[in-house]
């Protein structure tokens, strides 16, 4: 689980963001969990995080950069693949972790809305090495993604698990958590 980004755009810590009267941080977590996954979060030192029962791997202050977190897992996570999901997808479901858990592609990303979406990705320990030469390069996640063999799940796929607009919502600003709480209450 990724949770060291900086939540500028929200203006609050997104983990521990109130959303249905828990925690943003507790829907994926519960999705990864109920999918079988072991399940740690990546944070930055000092990240505002309710209190969680799962491991908390520190990922390095700086850069504030997505693939810090990627990297971080996977170098912690030694010979395995690492499943990412950022900490502000509340609706990522468990049969969508599963899928994306058991395909056995060195990385795996959905598309959906006419963009990929890394943050909720399979990253093989493979690569590492070209994972960590964009982070020192800074190149964009996104462009990074481009350059790699991607096993691509589009929204027909995805569509199979849920509507992919949902499947996929983020938390970044307040009115996406105003969002995010009417789709608590239904459609």
């Amino acid at each position: 689980m990724l949770a060291g980004g900086r939540s500028t755009r929200l203006g609050r810590p997104k983990p521990a963001a109130p959303l249905g009267g828990r925690p943003l941080i507790e829907y994926p977590l519960t999705a990864l969990h109920e999918a079988g996954l072991e399940t740690v979060v990546v944070a930055k030192r000092g990240t505002e995080l309710p209190r969680l029962d799962v491991p908390i791997w520190l990922e390095p202050d700086e850069p504030a950069h997505p693939l810090v977190g990627i990297t971080t897992a996977l170098a912690r996570a030694g010979a395995r693949p690492v499943l990412a999901c950022g900490c502000d997808l509340p609706f990522v479901s468990t049969p969508l972790v599963a899928r994306f858990a058991e395909t056995a592609h060195p990385l795996v990303v959905p598309r959906a809305g006419g963009r990929i979406h890394p943050l909720f990705a399979r990253y093989d320990p493979a690569l590492r090495g070209a994972l960590s030469a964009a982070l020192a390069a800074n190149r964009s996640l996104q462009s990074t993604i481009a350059t790699l063999d991607a096993l691509i799940v589009e929204e027909e796929e995805l569509a199979e698990f849920g509507d992919p607009k949902r499947l996929l919502f983020n938390v970044n600003t307040p009115e996406d958590l105003r969002r995010a709480e009417q789709m608590l209450e239904g459609p």
